[in-house]
């Protein structure tokens, strides 16, 4: 299935239930204390887009970056370096470039298996080499080609031990040796890949380091490195220091290569890109604009890639609560990208930026035109996948959304039905991928005053996860509040229900604590029933309790 926000949530949840679930669900909660009705959470994540540069983007990229990105991490810095070494050695790098083409090679035509034998043979050659004493950088720099060779066949598990059998050989080599920085650069990128961020911040710092002592602090030949070490230091959770090498990256190239310079653009679209995820809007705006201003100058006003440029600024605009500005920026941005025929116009990153642009645009209230640009995406689907294509649940889910949240829920039951079909054929009528869709049908029905059939829809949606993830899982307790909501409507018995609504507060006690504020609705309803029960005894401990939270969340 297409991946992509789903534009409005599926059902009414207790506060920030929505926030804990997989972003794909674009589960979001309601003030409400007993509806349940669709409708979108507040705070938005941002979203960018790979913008296209000719350097350094292998090791930027970490959304994007493949193999073949991998093994040209060294790109600029090893060629140079490299070419100053002796003859023997610079035949070596080329049986080595040889052996990772044919590897690549083999992949591409589907011969994995044979790539796999490949590899095998020259792991065995390199260990008896190493077992009989040899450990230099040969054997390390070989061992670097088998462990990128097995990542471009997709076959992490060797990898890891590969790694540790690199680290201990050039731990023991002097920093002069030839093609060291360029092992440690393939090292640390593979390290990140496999989310070891320590051990990728350390070869990373090596590699950067040699070639200081080599080549200066300020030369270009340092960019690569330092992309890599600043992403290190982001995944390892230290922000301000990845800012600063990114900073000290722009500044090398600038010096080099002009403030205007197009190689400008990776370094500063990483940089904007961890802004963002700090929180820093504001500061992320300014790396972004400088992003569409280089591409305006090097390419036009109507290139692609200025489009591109500005989707991303719009997402800062966006964070930073600039809605309007960043709905004009969007449009303009996909106007551009249309015009310039930059990309197919079924292309999956062009389609969810127009789901981004609808859930903008129902934001800021102008919800028939992100209906619009939902049809669209919707009749695009169909014309390129076909209608029973699975990636067609996504854009159902997403209308149907849209016209609930415009209290058309007559046609929004119609889509949700005609996606409910789409994956059962697909995934089957068991499968919890299915819950989704089905809670919001459940929400849909409700709003439409059919309780019986909603409630039924809510049972098979609370089985097949209680299956699935567990029975005091947040899917679950998703789907228990949305049973509750039903139940109360059809005035089931109030013990069964309080009975919900206690294994609903158990799972927000597992999941956020037990001083979270997200317990706070729960704890309201289950005041509610003992009053209406008359279990004077235990109202008072919960009507206790939940004061207690009012008071330290409101000190918060």
């Amino acid at each position: 299935m297409v991946s992509s926000i789903i534009l409005l949530p599926s059902t009414t949840l207790l506060t920030n239930w929505a926030n804990q679930l997989s972003s794909q669900f674009g589960l979001s909660p309601r003030d409400s204390t007993w509806q349940c009705v669709c409708f979108r959470d507040q705070k938005r994540k941002p979203k960018l887009y790979i913008i296209p540069a000719r350097h350094f983007l292998s090791t930027s990229s970490s959304d994007t970056a493949s193999m073949k990105l991998k093994i040209h991490a060294t790109s600029g810095v090893s060629q140079v370096q490299r070419s100053t070494h002796g003859n023997g050695m610079k035949e070596f790098e080329m049986e080595l470039q040889e052996l990772f083409n044919e590897v690549k090679a083999m992949v591409k035509i589907g011969k994995e298996r044979d790539a796999m034998d490949l590899l095998r043979a020259n792991y065995v050659a390199v260990k008896e080499e190493i077992d009989s004493g040899l450990k230099g950088i040969q054997q390390s720099a070989l061992l670097d080609i088998i462990a990128l060779g097995y990542m471009a066949v997709g076959d992490l598990k060797p990898v890891p031990a590969l790694l540790d059998m690199i680290i201990k050989i050039v731990d023991k080599l002097n920093d002069s040796e030839p093609l060291l920085d360029s092992v440690l650069m393939h090292v640390g990128s593979m390290y990140s890949t496999l989310g070891m961020f320590e051990n990728a911040l350390l070869a990373h710092q090596r590699a950067v380091s040699i070639l200081e002592i080599t080549y200066g602090d300020d030369n270009t030949l340092l960019v690569t490195p330092l992309l890599g070490l600043a992403k290190s230091y982001g995944s390892y959770g230290k922000a301000n220091k990845a800012i600063s090498v990114y900073e000290r990256t722009v500044t090398i190239l600038e010096r080099s290569r002009g403030s205007e310079s197009e190689d400008l653009v990776v370094p500063l679209f990483s940089l904007g890109k961890l802004l963002l995820k700090e929180g820093k809007a504001d500061e992320a705006e300014a790396p972004f604009t400088r992003i569409l201003n280089i591409y305006k100058k090097t390419y036009g006003e109507k290139d692609g890639r200025v489009g591109m440029a500005m989707c991303s600024l719009a997402n800062a605009k966006c964070t930073k609560g600039e809605a309007d500005g960043a709905v004009d920026l969007y449009k303009s941005a996909l106007r551009i990208i249309k015009e310039s025929n930059y990309m197919d116009i079924d292309n999956s990153i062009l389609e969810n930026m127009r789901i981004d642009l609808a859930e903008l645009l129902h934001f800021v209230g102008r919800g028939n035109e992100g209906r619009e640009l939902l049809e669209e995406c919707l009749l695009i689907n169909e014309k390129y996948r076909g209608k029973n294509n699975p990636s067609m649940a996504t854009h159902l889910m997403n209308l149907a959304a849209s016209y609930s949240r415009s209290n058309n829920y007559v046609e929004a039951e119609r889509l949700l039905r005609t996606c409910l079909e789409i994956m059962e054929k697909s995934v089957g009528s068991e499968d919890q991928s299915i819950t989704f869709p089905m809670l919001n049908f459940a929400v849909t029905l409700s709003q439409l005053n059919r309780y019986n059939e909603a409630e039924q829809v809510a049972l098979k949606v609370l089985r097949i996860r209680e299956k699935a993830f567990g029975k005091e899982s947040l899917p679950v307790g998703e789907a228990l509040d949305c049973l509750v909501s039903i139940q109360v409507r059809l005035g089931r018995d109030d013990g069964e229900v309080l009975g919900l609504l206690k294994r609903v507060l158990v799972i927000q006690e597992k999941e956020f604590g037990s001083s979270a504020e997200e317990l706070i609705i729960t704890l309201q309803k289950i005041v509610h029933f003992l009053e209406k029960l008359e279990m004077k005894d235990e109202k008072f401990k919960f009507r206790r309790r939940l004061a207690l939270l009012r008071r330290d969340t409101s000190r918060v």
